[in-house]
């Protein structure tokens, strides 16, 4: 049984859990505009700490989301988690922002897009089958009505993250469902992909890791 210290501080969203075999046993996140997350994120891990009764000694590994996401937050805790497997010499484990998000809500009729806002009318979005597989490669793009038309013609799309208002603007076809309630990703999620990892030996390089910032945008065009 793996004991694995998840954080996710791609988005706004400061996020700590603590998993043992895949299931989560503590659970603190806090969602604040102003990027709290150098305040909060290690408050959080020694109340998890305290909250199990354990020391660093009693992880197996650490996961951290890798991004895309806030260049801030990405930094704040991919440099929180070298920095304590360094110290521990703990494995580290990287975990993609967007997957982590698209497993708060899969359908079986559909495919889940995965978005998180950049700005103006660009995100960084990722597509899922029902298994839960990425069928189409990690973008940063700017959104219009032609976007996701392929995906949408072929069934239903599901779409997460805090880019849905802007988008439900624009994507207007009916095979689009957007679902507003699952909007930023969440160290909850996690557990389950990281024990997968921690499994099959999936670690990084602690020395060399750096996260995944995707800055390049790519405009669609409209088809004629």
């Amino acid at each position: 049984m793996a004991t694995i210290l998840n954080l996710e501080t791609a988005t706004t969203n400061c996020s700590v859990s603590i998993s043992r075999n895949g299931e989560v046993a503590f659970l603190r996140e806090i969602a604040e505009q102003g990027y709290s997350h150098a305040e909060n994120l290690h408050r959080f891990i020694r109340e998890g700490m305290e909250a199990l009764d354990m020391g660093y000694n009693d992880l197996d590994a650490i996961a951290v989301s890798m991004g895309p996401g806030s260049y801030t937050g990405l930094r704040i805790g991919v440099s929180a988690a070298k920095g304590l497997c360094f110290a521990g010499d703990i494995p580290l484990i990287a975990l993609a922002t967007l997957e982590v998000l698209s497993k708060q809500y899969m359908q079986e009729d559909g495919h889940t897009v995965a978005m998180l806002d950049a700005r103006r009318m660009e995100v960084y979005s990722a597509v899922f089958d029902a298994e839960g597989r990425q069928v189409r490669d990690t973008r940063a793009e700017v959104i219009d009505s032609d976007s996701f038309a392929e995906e949408l013609e072929r069934g239903k799309l599901y779409f997460v993250g805090n880019a849905n208002e802007k988008c439900k603007e624009v994507i207007t076809h009916p095979n689009a469902c957007f679902i507003d309630s699952v909007t930023l990703p969440s160290a909850k999620e996690m557990a389950v992909l990281a024990e997968a990892y921690y499994q099959q030996e999936k670690f990084e390089d602690v020395a060399y890791f750096e996260p995944f910032y995707l800055k390049d945008f790519v405009v669609t065009r409209m088809k004629k």
